[in-house]
């Protein structure tokens, strides 16, 4: 990796960890605590922004671990589109008072985008493997 090229990836992961990792907990206490509150909706446009944010970072980054298509992509980064198609349709969906709806693209965005996928940011070969392990 040429040093201008690790420079890019290190601000992209960490700008990647940032915006995630307080989406794991804004995000549990919007699935466990009282809807349709003013904090629920102020946490909400919060936690949509940043997963937003997180998921177009993650784009930028090329699988490290796996096999990549395109020369870039992995499997992981089909969680990056599932959080990309999720907010919009959720969001459009609450405005339509659809909250089911809204209640079970949400439920879904955060167990498959944050535990599904974090999960996978633990496997040897990924940075917090490295952190947390080694």
């Amino acid at each position: 990796m040429t040093d201008h090229y690790s420079t890019l990836y290190t601000v992209l992961m960490y700008t990647h960890l940032i915006t995630v990792i307080p989406c794991v907990f804004v995000g549990a206490y919007l699935l466990f605590f009282r809807k349709g509150t003013r904090w629920h909706k102020l946490l909400g446009k919060y936690y949509m922004l940043s997963m937003v944010i997180t998921a177009i970072v993650s784009l930028f980054m090329p699988a490290m671990v796996g096999p990549q298509f395109l020369g870039h992509f992995g499997w992981i980064h089909l969680f990056s589109f599932l959080t990309l198609w999720s907010i919009p349709t959720a969001l459009i969906a609450v405005r339509k008072g659809q909250i089911k709806k809204h209640k079970i693209k949400m439920v879904l965005l955060y167990i498959g985008a944050l535990m599904i996928a974090g999960g996978f940011t633990f496997v040897p070969g990924r940075y917090l493997y490295e952190v947390f392990f080694t």
